[in-house]
């Protein structure tokens, strides 16, 4: 017998399935983000994570995925993405990205952002960095405002990708780790490429679930995976900077699920309205 692939696209009740975990990420890195200063600890933000997630009824998807045990990644200047919570403390200036899952139900919500530290004595430094952080996540928006127009997945990556050289910093975008499809896995198909491809990919419609998550750095995109086996760093040693939302498409248009006004606030700049899923 030949086993059948589960298709790539939901039903409307499967998308709405998905609000409550993407509202309960959302929680949970907003509260995350309110901890972050110098000498806080990226093992004490991962217990704020675990708190909140624990407090919705949730469980932390990371924890679920095989030999992995904290409940968000919390990577640290030239650390990309998938840093482990230990205890390090931050310092002024330095630049970090925390990315959080929930499950709920069944039901999975993923999301990610960046924070510089603030730090008077190196006003360059942060404002660099600030920049990254600003670009990237203007990239992300980018990328999800094509997906409420765009015909095929390719074209979300060239949109990313645009915005990002459009800025004019000589950014790295990250090639070996992309974003993906969501719902009843963290990940699930298809892969979300950030940067232009000549497939044009699968059929943008309704039902499809994705998390769109551009990783950038200010030098070479190329990086090495760190001797604790997870942590993806530069080896230029330059900063990087991780933002990811995980989006809806439905019949009356988009909606951003971890994102509380939907994506209402990212997307104007991009004329783009969203609307909650029906």
């Amino acid at each position: 017998m030949v086993a059948l692939r589960r298709s790539i696209y939901k039903s409307p009740a499967q998308l709405r399935s998905m609000i409550e975990p993407g509202l309960i990420t959302a929680a949970t890195l907003d509260a995350v983000r309110a901890l972050i200063g110098p000498g806080v600890t990226t093992d004490q933000l991962d217990a704020e994570a675990s708190r909140v997630i624990r407090s919705r009824g949730a469980r932390s998807n990371f924890q679920l995925v095989r030999g992995y045990r904290h409940t968000i990644c919390a990577s640290v200047n030239e650390q990309v993405v998938h840093g482990i919570p230990s205890s390090r403390a931050l310092e002024p200036g330095d630049i970090i990205s925390i990315d959080a899952g929930a499950e709920y139900k069944g039901w999975n919500g993923d999301s990610a952002f960046t924070f510089v530290v603030p730090d008077p004595s190196r006003p360059d430094v942060v404002a660099e960095r600030e920049e990254l952080s600003r670009v990237t996540e203007g990239s992300m928006w980018a990328g999800i405002a094509a997906l409420a127009s765009a015909k095929h997945l390719a074209e979300i990556g060239a949109a990313i990708e645009g915005h990002i050289v459009d800025a004019g910093h000589g950014y790295g975008i990250l090639r070996d780790y992309v974003g993906h499809g969501i719902g009843r896995k963290m990940h699930e198909s298809p892969s979300v490429f950030n940067y232009r491809v000549f497939d044009p990919g699968p059929e943008i419609r309704p039902g499809l679930a994705l998390a769109i998550e551009p990783m950038v750095v200010i030098g070479d995109q190329e990086t090495r995976v760190e001797d604790d086996g997870w942590t993806v760093s530069t080896l230029d040693g330059t900063a990087g900077s991780h933002w990811e939302h995980s989006v809806a498409v439905h019949d009356d248009g988009i909606w951003v699920l971890t994102a509380p006004d939907g994506g209402k606030a990212g997307l104007a700049p991009f004329g783009v309205t969203p609307v909650p899923v029906g």
